[in-house]
């Protein structure tokens, strides 16, 4: 069986995110993982990662910067977070090489089952499953990613995150499924009671999963 844990959030969030706002969503959504991406049509550079860096280490967040292994151990963050592409193997060897491993990398293996298994051989902390912003079927994409993450929690330690998730309803889904983690994207309308709700269902979703086990 895998990890026998309740769901968590994963808070997805732009360089450019008020810090103050942030603070407070994570703090009513008891976020573990922050992941900083770019901001809309801006790279993500050390100045404008810092400071949701900083907040996330001060909160004992652990503080992921997307895609660039470089950059997350200039910034001194926790790790990287791999997006899906279809070298994501050959990505993961390189930003483990640049990281070592007292860093986080984790992979989105989006939904290759082999991609999967070997990264989590190799020592990704964790492996998440997405929907690549290619696939025009977003619903049988879906359900391949419910599919693929019920089949890791039963069978694999290594914990599991749900990417690209985009509604509440789809994240208790996917918390029932077996996702170890739901990872969801903030905005300036997201707000601390928003957090706390989801937060809330989530961690539902997960214990009357544990509850039918």
């Amino acid at each position: 069986m895998g990890n026998e844990v309740q769901s968590s959030l994963y808070v997805v969030a732009a360089a450019g995110t008020d810090p103050s706002k942030l603070a407070a969503v994570l703090e009513a959504a008891g976020a573990a993982t922050l992941l900083i991406t770019p901001d809309a049509g801006c790279p993500l550079t050390a100045t404008s990662a810092r400071p949701l860096v900083e907040l996330a280490q001060q909160k004992q967040i652990a503080a992921l910067i997307a895609d660039d292994a470089q950059l997350a151990r200039t910034l001194r963050a926790d790790g990287v977070h791999l997006s899906w592409s279809k070298d994501i193997t050959a990505r993961y060897a390189e930003a483990r090489e640049v990281l070592g491993n007292r860093y986080i990398v984790g992979v989105d293996v989006g939904r290759s089952r082999h991609d999967a298994m070997e990264l989590a051989e190799e020592g990704a902390e964790y492996i998440g499953f997405g929907i690549p912003a290619h696939v025009e079927d977003r619903d049988a994409s879906g359900a391949r990613r419910r599919e693929l993450i019920a089949w890791w929690s039963e069978i694999f330690e290594v914990p599991c995150v749900a990417f690209d998730v985009d509604t509440a309803d789809e994240a208790k889904v996917l918390a029932s499924a077996g996702a170890d983690f739901i990872a969801m994207r903030v905005d300036e309308a997201f707000s601390p009671v928003d957090a706390k709700a989801l937060a809330r269902d989530i961690a539902e979703a997960a214990a009357q999963r544990e509850a039918l086990a």
